[in-house]
């Protein structure tokens, strides 16, 4: 039988995905060319929109018209935080807490085709999943899950109800892991997490600990992180991680809004004074450092003043990129509630507004690279003769190359930026 995954949301979920479907090839199954090929769908859900869950229904209606003899199974956050919706057009219904027993559930449905709804609340205190994987998705980095939960409750989002509480994973467990992916290939590694700076908080760590613990196996190349939250990152731990060669001084560091009134609105943990000392911290400790972030627009009750309070604090910063997005409306969530809700053309209005101002500083951080010699991971062949990859501060690099480049690391002398990416040559 053939099994197919749908993977919605975060690199979390993308490492879950990846568990599950090594549970199911470990016990005979294949891996479906589609949906339309397979005779069991897994939805791996994301619920940190209302547009998410639009998403995952829709996915879920068109698996069902297209492939009618199919089993589907929905798990992820959708149903975890929503454990009392309609999910008829899935056979199986799991939330994150019990995802390690889809296999399980599936054998069962085949034997007797009874419908299965089994979310289990998380518990206020429960342990880290012992889960590991042997590969990631065919891909030239592997991205693992270290911390799940988170124990922030911004106003705006419902993740802490979909992920319970912030727990770690065991540094042996990591290291372990870790250390077979990097037998099988695979140069760099991504740590992730719901809460990734959260991580060791449950066990007496840091996330200095992990960072050091994968740094020390020989065949790692490079060490990425994934998004982190700047009232975890002190000085002290930027001097710490620094230290760490492999790790690449590419931070995505959360910001969500640079005025203070806002911020205390989304009950945020930070003011725009203390995030910019972690970033002034970063660019001392780590040379040619990238700062990534997300920035959210619309927040109820921003007036105009916050909106340019936050536009220029973005300004002053200069990322090297940012995701910007509407503030939407998220049912079961404290902000859903609030007085002074935006007018959607209003939110439009100051996304390209935000877009402007974080193109132009995406553009003036690409500049600064050119004439840089960088060591570059390549991943995929965009055209004949044309591959692309990623420097240690996630910089997109083009080369021209004869031989197949894919998967190794290689410096590049970069001579131009463009259209978002930079264009060099190897050296």
């Amino acid at each position: 039988m053939k099994v197919f995954i749908i993977t919605f949301g975060c690199k979390v979920n993308q490492y879950e995905s990846q568990i599950i479907l090594e549970d199911f090839i470990k016990e005979g199954f294949l891996k479906a060319s589609s949906e339309l090929d397979a005779d069991i769908v897994i939805v791996n859900s994301c619920t940190v929109t209302a547009e998410s869950d639009k998403k995952v229904k829709k996915t879920l209606r068109r698996i069902r018209k297209g492939n009618r003899e199919s089993v589907i199974v929905l798990t992820g956050c959708m149903p975890q935080a929503f454990p009392g919706r309609d999910f008829s057009n899935a056979d199986i219904v799991l939330g994150n807490s019990n995802k390690s027993e889809i296999l399980q559930k599936v054998m069962t449905f085949l034997v007797n085709k009874h419908e299965i709804i089994d979310i289990t609340p998380y518990e206020s205190k429960c342990n880290f999943d012992p889960f590991k994987i042997e590969s990631f998705n065919e891909r030239m980095r592997a991205f693992i899950k270290i911390e799940d939960g988170c124990n922030r409750f911004c106003s705006y989002c419902i993740i802490p109800y979909a992920r319970g509480r912030v727990r770690s994973k065991p540094i042996k467990d990591l290291f372990d892991e870790v250390q077979n992916l990097a037998y099988n290939g695979y140069n760099e590694i991504v740590l992730v997490g719901i809460n990734l700076s959260a991580y060791g908080q449950d066990i007496g760590l840091n996330l200095c600990d992990a960072v050091e613990a994968v740094c020390n196996i020989p065949k790692v190349k490079r060490v990425r992180l994934g998004s982190l939250e700047p009232d975890h990152m002190g000085e002290n731990i930027i001097k710490r991680l620094s230290k760490q060669t492999k790790l690449c001084p590419q931070f995505h560091l959360s910001l969500q809004s640079g005025c203070d009134e806002t911020l205390k609105r989304m009950n945020r943990h930070y003011t725009s004074e203390e995030y910019f000392k972690v970033v002034s911290d970063i660019r001392k400790n780590f040379n040619n450092a990238s700062i990534t972030t997300d920035v959210m627009v619309g927040f109820p009750g921003e007036a105009e003043l916050e909106f340019i309070k936050s536009l220029e604090f973005v300004q002053k910063v200069g990322f090297a990129k940012v995701h910007v997005f509407p503030y939407s409306i998220r049912p079961g969530t404290r902000a859903a509630t609030f007085e002074n809700q935006v007018a959607p053309l209003e939110k439009e209005k100051r996304v390209h507004k935000m877009i402007e101002v974080t193109n132009k500083s995406r553009q003036e951080f690409l500049n600064l690279q050119v004439k840089n010699v960088e060591e570059v991971l390549f991943e995929k062949s965009i055209d004949d003769g044309f591959f692309e990859g990623y420097t240690k501060n996630y910089v997109p690099v083009i080369v021209r190359s004869n031989e197949n480049l894919n998967s190794k690391i290689l410096k590049v002398k970069i001579n131009t930026a463009k259209d978002n990416h930079c264009i060099g040559e190897i050296v």
